[in-house]
């Protein structure tokens, strides 16, 4: 690692920088994996009184317009050479910081539906400039051959806080929490952003170093080519599997009281650690692996996961004798290991397709349409689902089906190119087998 070697060499601003780094980010995911896509469901149904269906479609809401602000800022950003200016970016996150520290206090106090409203185009607003800030900051703190570790770090300490603190899923609980952990993050960035200090000005110009991403050389990536319409729509589908499957997992009291509502400590501490196993081993395969094996590997072990829900679900119809206790460990340990997975290589991956010029549209495309929209689409799939009673059972099945689809059509896909390579290489020299290894390397185009 990159990071080793600045230790030893005394590099204090650049070991700092990924410490600000990993903060920032696993902070920011903790605030959209709890405060968001928890806290917004208990606020709306429990303190505003609004039926599940409105809360669903202000949630859809705050997906359209968190996507619209983010490539909005993204390509603003780009355009005004903000992504290159690290102070510049420090000054939009502490904005961002700043009135989403308001919203976080108002949010338990708000009590009819037009507050709510608001409270929902605010937040929306704020994390759609707040994304492509800081993915954008990748560029100034994490070396391109330290991103897959450093991503896994920030996936890590987010899913290890977000399952251990707080266990209950209330707004009144995320809210305590958040304020208290914003406090110093408004001190530190307030200080690094308004003041003159020498760690900013010692790193400001490492884009230089660490700005072109490893999928963009020797050819840079652009917004409508296949190299980036291609991993955007496989992380579509991702989302999309995962948030299908989670919706109706944390609808269902059996499954969902035994795994990340339990009240046994010890189950969030198992759940905890898995994710933190789950990222380091993404850290390991992004990093030494082209990102579509790590593709393969997420949707395969989608598949398994929901594979494992519907067998359980299978034989306690079957045997009703055995369903007796709660639901095995093993569903929900496998769900935690492949969403730790994909986390990091989200983390991970619109850094790599960019460059200091194109960072800011192509994090914000990246993590607007195959994060948010495409999990406002599975929300929609599933409200479907629901009112068409479609079963437990049925729902999941659909959900592995899907997933298996989508893994052995991108195997395929991957053996289709590797043929198409051969076939067009011809009979093999040495020349062409030393040009087709290197093509094939880690890190290639795809």
């Amino acid at each position: 690692m990159k990071l080793f070697e600045y230790v030893r060499r005394g590099a204090w601003p650049e070991v700092v920088g990924y410490g600000l780094f990993v903060t920032l980010l696993a902070a920011g995911y903790y605030y959209n994996i709890t405060f968001v896509q928890l806290g917004l469901i208990d606020l709306g149904t429990r303190l505003v009184g609004l039926p599940a269906t409105t809360v669903s479609a202000w949630m859809g809401a705050l997906a359209l317009v968190t996507f619209a602000a983010a490539v909005g800022f993204g390509i603003l950003m780009d355009r005004r050479g903000w992504s290159r200016e690290l102070r510049t970016k420090l000054r939009a996150l502490f904005a961002v910081l700043c009135v989403q520290f308001v919203l976080t206090m108002a949010a338990p106090h708000v009590r009819d539906p037009a507050a709510f409203g608001a409270w929902i185009v605010a937040a929306s607003v704020s994390m759609g400039v707040g994304f492509p800030v800081t993915f954008s900051l990748t560029i100034d703190f994490v070396p391109v051959r330290d991103r897959g570790y450093v991503a896994a770090a920030a996936t890590a300490v987010a899913y290890f806080a977000g399952n251990v603190y707080p266990l209950e899923w209330s707004i009144g609980a995320f809210s305590r929490v958040m304020a208290v952990a914003m406090v110093p993050g408004l001190v530190v960035l307030g200080a690094l952003a308004l003041r003159d200090l020498g760690f900013v000005d010692a790193v400001a110009d490492n884009h230089r170093e660490f700005g072109v991403g490893r999928f963009c050389r020797p050819d840079t990536v652009q917004l409508r080519s296949f190299a980036f319409l291609g991993p955007l729509a496989l992380m579509f589908g991702v989302f999309f599997v995962d948030s299908l499957g989670f919706l109706r997992i944390v609808e269902t009291p059996a499954l969902v009281r035994s795994a990340w509502q339990s009240p046994d400590f010890s189950v969030h501490l198992l759940i905890g650690a898995v994710h933190v196993v789950g990222a380091v081993a993404a850290g390991v395969l992004y990093t030494n692996f082209d990102r579509n094996w790590l593709f393969a590997w997420v949707f395969g072990l989608f598949a398994l996961t929901h594979l494992l829900y519907t067998f359980d679900l299978r034989l306690a119809s079957a045997v009703p004798g055995l369903a007796g206790g709660a639901p095995p460990l093993v569903n929900p340990i496998f769900y935690a290991l492949t969403v730790s997975f994909y986390t990091t290589l989200n983390f991970a991956l619109w850094p790599d397709l960019s460059t200091p010029a194109t960072i800011g549209t192509h994090s914000a495309v990246g993590v607007g349409f195959a994060g948010f929209l495409s999990t406002f689409l599975s929300t929609a799939v599933a409200l479907y689902f629901e009112h068409a009673e479609v079963t437990l059972i049925s729902h999941l099945s659909l959900v592995n089906a899907l997933a298996l689809l989508l893994f052995v059509a991108l195997g395929l896909s991957l053996y289709g190119r590797a043929v198409y390579r051969h076939a067009r290489a011809g009979p093999v020299t040495t020349g062409r087998a030393e040009r087709g290894a290197h093509d094939d390397a880690p890190g290639g185009e795809p």
